[in-house]
């Protein structure tokens, strides 16, 4: 599907795009596309992939201009920037305004402009019944993904997005702190230990992607069914991967942080469509001309039951070190420790 294809990954640098390439590089695409700020890790990226299809723009999607000189001959796009740090959002909110809703609105106008083919925006459970400012930008971000998608003639661009929870591992995720703080003798520090968080792993991550790519119709939202563990689990599965007898010592819920995440929230569910391993959300029918959805209201109502890390699976310890041991950076860190 990507055969002779041009693909263009926003914030490419991060562990996503990194996921990506590592899928793709090896098959007949025709180009990667890495934009991004950071010029060191596009040059990081360069050394390590050293590979032809790979070409890296400098750029920031808050800049149109910039977003537009990446974007000439681009078949597909995956949207992964953003500011994702729940603590730097909250403290400069107009920052992730500029980011995730602003600069999302601009790598679409461009696409629409340029006629890209299909563009996927990459959303995260904080953006359903969100409490922080994060979570607020992103929800925006998907609001403006589905307006974009109503506006533009689906045969020449179609829009949609995806939505998941933690990605096991990834850039500021909590996995990594714990296993310094094993290797180090510190003790564990968790905020909560009932706290719950979906568990995803990056790999599964591309596979939603892909899915919503190939299956995706204007405005939709997919998620990937997942499970998920407490965070004491998750720090007891890591001391026994690591040998560790590091106290768990509990700091408090953090500021703009949630006992439970939700992937899809009770009137999302309400019109989601079942497909196995994941959920589609297919976007309401508004037009312009809403004023009947003001005066008739909903005959379907919202009598679903929200989709949360509490009322999904739950992994027990064991199940946790098995989901651990299948990650790649677990694995390296194991080897580099002995």
């Amino acid at each position: 599907m990507f055969s002779d294809k041009t693909l263009l990954i926003t914030g490419g640098t991060g562990s996503f795009g990194n996921a990506v390439l590592k899928r793709f590089i090896d098959t007949d695409i025709k180009e990667i596309r890495i934009f991004s700020r950071d010029e060191k890790k596009q040059d990081d990226m360069r050394k390590l992939y050293k590979n032809d299809k790979i070409n890296f723009y400098i750029g920031d999607t808050r800049d149109l201009s910039s977003v537009k000189n990446a974007m000439y001959g681009v078949d597909y796009i995956f949207h992964a920037a953003a500011l994702k740090q729940v603590p730097s959002c909250e403290f400069f909110p107009l920052e992730a305004v500029k980011t995730n809703i602003l600069g999302t609105d601009n790598v679409l106008s461009a696409a629409i402009e340029e006629g890209v083919k299909k563009a996927i925006c990459l959303s995260t459970d904080k953006a359903a019944y969100p409490i922080n400012a994060m979570g607020i930008s992103k929800a925006m971000m998907e609001k403006v993904f589905i307006s974009k998608s109503k506006v533009v003639n689906p045969v020449r661009t179609t829009i949609c997005g995806t939505r998941y929870g933690n990605i096991m591992a990834s850039r500021g995720s909590v996995i990594p702190v714990f296993v310094e703080q094993i290797k180090n003798g510190l003790p564990i520090t968790i905020t909560y230990g009932e706290m719950t968080r979906f568990m995803m792993s990056l790999e599964q991550s591309v596979d939603l992607v892909l899915f919503a790519f190939e299956n995706g119709k204007p405005g939709e939202l997919f998620v990937q069914k997942a499970p998920a563990c407490t965070i004491r689990t998750l720090a007891e599965a890591l001391k026994e991967i690591f040998h560790g007898d590091n106290t768990i010592k509990e700091i408090g819920i953090r500021h703009g942080e949630k006992i439970n995440e939700t992937l899809l929230t009770r009137e999302e569910m309400s019109k989601a469509i079942d497909m196995g391993d994941f959920y589609k959300v297919v976007p309401d029918k508004r037009n312009l001309n809403y004023e009947k959805f003001f005066e008739q209201g909903d005959s379907q109502g919202h009598m679903a039951c929200e989709y949360t890390s509490d009322n999904t699976r739950r992994l027990n310890k064991d199940e946790m070190i098995k989901l651990l041991l299948s990650l790649e950076y677990i694995q390296n860190e194991i080897t580099n420790w002995r």
